[in-house]
């Protein structure tokens, strides 16, 4: 209880106030089924706009957050969102951003297992309520946009026969959701800077397999490819090793689809003859990037070579103008020779190793290394301008 709400307790009207909402969250106690809930709630909504101080908020927060648990029906869950914006309004967006955790943790899980009736009134709590926190909403930033991107999808291609019709059935609510929520990523990202907002989804796409997919796509699609990534630092948010690490670990994920998508970001974000990034995480990303040899998958293996040979996914040629000739091969030979063949030897030796071990054995290493690279890349250009 914090001094506000000492100082309330002298009010009479107060106390019973705060007497009132005690005994509608009893109610939630002898809650037996779904429809004791939207009771409960119902008798709790009745107690507002007396004060912009919400008595037993901790209680409420949790007892909402349990009334959107995925096994409730949509119906509980309307109700919940109307008393979440019931209490929003009451307490205004100093005290909401003071007491985020407290609504947040019910809120953020649900809109990936929400019905779709659900979803547009919690999409619109977010941006009516969320949004004018601005830089206050930053401690819950990571939560909200793993939350958000679970549903976060591109719109839906055409395809034939009866998935055609399927598809062209829904696509209108496809649609709908992936603009409604589109449009309120970019919200924030405008809210909170486009950094912090960055970093907030590094995070999220390191810490939450089912985000990877989502996140990296959405990133794609934002980029300015007309632009070069020096014109566009603030996709690598506020903490370059936290991009690097979400980098690494997606372009190992078990999904292909995963993998290809953090490949094509890989190939515009850190080609090797930019320095956007430092030597060391430069490997490291390529030291992971080099797994997906493992999967013998062409489209993979593609962009792979591509990256290291001075290619863009389309076939067009990057780095230098001085180094680019207008034969394929020679310009893959003189970019990998130039820019990745060293960082390449040294990821390969730090995945034989597992660490550096030093002194002379490693020196060999490095030598048999050096001439298996040189030796290796005419095969990878020949493949490389086949594929391309």
């Amino acid at each position: 209880m914090n001094a506000e709400e000492v100082e309330l307790l002298s009010d009479s009207k107060y106390r019973n106030y705060v007497a009132a909402v005690d005994k509608a969250l009893k109610n939630f106690e002898y809650s037996s089924e779904w429809a004791d809930l939207i009771s409960a709630l119902g008798k709790l909504n009745k107690n507002n706009a007396k004060y912009q101080v919400v008595p037993k908020k901790l209680t409420i927060g949790k007892r909402l957050a349990q009334c959107l648990h995925p096994a409730l029906p949509s119906g509980v869950h309307r109700k919940a969102l109307e008393t979440y914006e019931i209490i929003f309004k009451i307490i205004g967006p100093k005290r909401l951003a003071k007491d985020l955790f407290l609504y947040s943790s019910g809120l953020f899980p649900l809109l990936s297992n929400a019905a779709m009736s659900v979803k547009p009134v919690l999409l619109g709590l977010y941006e009516t309520y969320y949004l004018p926190l601005g830089k206050t909403l930053k401690p819950g930033l990571q939560g909200l946009l793993t939350g958000v991107l679970r549903v976060w999808r591109r719109a839906p291609s055409i395809t034939t026969g009866e998935q055609s019709r399927k598809t062209l059935w829904n696509r209108p609510l496809g649609e709908s959701i992936f603009t409604a929520t589109n449009t309120l990523l970019e919200k924030v990202a405008a809210a909170v800077e486009q950094s912090a907002f960055y970093s907030a989804l590094w995070g999220s796409i390191l810490t939450s397999p089912a985000v990877r997919l989502p996140g990296v796509s959405f990133v794609l699609l934002h980029l300015n490819r007309k632009l070069s990534m020096e014109d566009q630092l603030y996709v690598i948010g506020s903490d370059i090793e936290l991009m690097v690490e979400a980098v690494s670990t997606s372009v190992q994920d078990s999904s292909v689809l995963v993998q290809r998508s953090t490949l094509d970001l890989i190939l515009f974000c850190f080609p090797f003859h930019m320095s956007q990034a430092t030597r060391p995480d430069m490997i490291r990303i390529l030291s992971a990037a080099l797994h997906v040899v493992l999967r013998r998958d062409m489209s993979l293996n593609r962009r792979l070579y591509a990256w290291l040979l001075g290619f863009e996914n389309n076939g067009v040629r990057t780095g230098p103008r001085s180094t680019r000739q207008s034969n394929p091969e020679e310009h893959a030979s003189q970019y990998f020779n130039s820019f990745s063949k060293d960082m390449l030897v040294q990821a390969m030796v730090g995945i034989l190793q597992g660490k550096a071990r030093g002194g002379e054995e490693e020196s060999v290493l490095m030598h048999d290394l050096n001439h298996f690279a040189s030796s290796s890349v005419c095969w990878t250009n020949r493949n490389l301008v086949t594929s391309l």
